[in-house]
């Protein structure tokens, strides 16, 4: 059962960002120190990524765990109307799969940081994320994933 009323729950949901969120943000800051100049949010591509390399044909996705349903400490289905956010949790990775691979059908490069590598118990510092980025785009890589714990993968 839900502590608010479904009015307020709404109003509620309606202010959380989809964009400029503080780790974005602070991906941001700590990208640009190193030198790297980005584009923001392009409409034109798949998915509206939040970061748009053009110079390294790449993309980065800052992903909440929550939204994105990441299957972390930080992702969990709520309590009241499970049913309800189990398939909204997978209508989101499916468009968060189509657009990836319509993004690199395109040409471009997919990396995927998630909030847990930024926020939370299993974060690194934002400095450290911001060198395995450009790291990233330094690379031939055609993916990438950065997540909370170290365990991050480059394909």
């Amino acid at each position: 059962m839900d502590s608010v009323d479904a009015k307020t729950r709404s109003l509620i949901m309606a202010r959380v960002g989809q964009r400029n969120t503080d780790v974005e943000l602070s991906l941001r800051t700590e990208l640009h120190k190193l030198g790297l100049r980005y584009k923001l949010h392009d409409r034109k591509l798949p998915g509206t990524p939040d970061l748009v390399f053009p110079r390294f044909s790449a993309v980065v996705f800052v992903n909440g765990c929550f939204w994105h349903f990441h299957g972390c400490h930080r992702s969990s289905v709520p309590k009241s109307r499970q049913e309800f956010w189990r398939e909204k949790f997978q209508a989101n990775l499916l468009r968060d799969e189509k657009n990836i691979h319509r993004l690199m059908e395109s040409g471009w490069r997919v990396l995927t940081v998630w909030e847990c590598a930024l926020k939370g118990k299993t974060a690194s510092p934002v400095r450290t994320i911001a060198r395995r980025t450009k790291a990233w785009l330094l690379s031939k890589a055609r993916t990438g994933i950065i997540q909370g714990g170290d365990s991050s993968q480059v394909r």
